[in-house]
């Protein structure tokens, strides 16, 4: 595994996102209904900056539970096919969509020149696991079944996601393994591997201050997944046979108490004989990633993503 620890003592720009939420007054998730807490916390995406990209084109796809809303990023104005990223959206299965995401994802594909396709699949607690486990497998099934119609080429189709749609990104990429389909690519900013872990380092050393606290992630898992489900690996895919997944590339934030679960995933992904870069952004919080036109490092972070990316096709 070659690992990369990004220093670039940007903790100032980390401590004025902390300061600037801590300043809106919002309540802990913990307590809030689903509802509240999507209303709420779905908004603090309105400050980012989207960029410009070629065409964005919203469509309903098929599944076996109905209908699943992906959105299109172009970042080309022709019909000639180029690669794809499947991406699934953070926001611990209970909120997120592919507006709170959409400025990352047209980043995403400038930067890694391919289609970019975020899935809105449903969300907790309405939609318990596996709901959104369902209609990840089944967007990108679809995604590679209609890749003529897409413009994109199915042979350089990779997976993409933050957080708790990592964690999905994952878990397609074991599912798809296993499936037949040959992925370039997964790249994975600070997932959920494991939701059974209570008390890694990280999430004992950063479990309040640092925008995510463990008390959210006991809410967000609460919502979504029962305890006895937790080591399912299409729940935790640290919990998976990892042999022959996808080269893999694990972004995580200094300041995240999720940081040790990336890691460990890393590792054992290096251990199962697959292609692996862990690139660590210093002074950084959870949920920087998307932060587009706000942090430096959000661009940076597209940036290695995309990098990855191109390096695997």
């Amino acid at each position: 595994m070659r690992a990369y620890y990004l220093v670039m003592a940007l903790n100032r720009e980390a401590e004025q996102l902390i300061a600037a939420v801590t300043e809106l007054g919002l309540p802990p998730v913990e307590d809030l209904d689903a509802p509240t807490a999507r209303s709420l916390y779905d908004n603090r995406s309105a400050s980012v900056v989207p960029p410009d990209i070629a065409s964005v084109v919203d469509e309903i796809i098929p599944s076996s539970a109905g209908g699943i809303r992906i959105r299109i990023f172009r970042p080309v104005d022709d019909d000639r096919p180029i690669p794809a990223i499947v991406f699934f959206h953070g926001g611990g299965w209970v909120f997120g969509t592919i507006d709170t995401h959409d400025a990352a994802c047209r980043a995403l594909a400038n930067a890694a020149e391919a289609t970019v396709i975020s899935v809105d699949y449903r969300l907790a607690p309405e939609h318990p696991y596996p709901a959104a486990v369902d209609d990840a497998v089944a967007a990108t099934e679809w995604i590679v079944e209609n890749a003529t119609e897409l413009n994109i080429d199915a042979d350089k189709t990779a997976v993409c996601g933050d957080s708790a749609g990592g964690n999905l990104a994952a878990i397609v990429a074991q599912h798809f393994r296993t499936d037949g389909l040959a992925l370039v690519a997964q790249l994975l900013v600070y997932p959920l591997t494991d939701l059974s872990d209570e008390d890694s380092p990280s999430l004992v050393e950063f479990d309040d201050g640092y925008l995510l606290t463990a008390a959210a992630i006991r809410w967000f898992l609460d919502n979504y997944v029962t305890h006895p489900q937790r080591t399912d690996p299409r729940c935790s895919p640290a919990f998976g046979d990892l042999t022959g997944v996808a080269p893999t590339l694990v972004l995580t934030a200094e300041c995240d108490p999720l940081r040790s679960q990336c890691e460990a995933y890393a590792a054992a992904l290096v251990a199962a004989g697959v292609d692996t870069e862990l690139v660590q952004f210093d002074g950084q919080v959870h949920s920087f990633f998307t932060q587009i036109g706000v942090l430096t490092d959000s661009q940076r972070a597209v940036d290695s993503l995309a990098s990855f990316f191109r390096s695997r096709l």
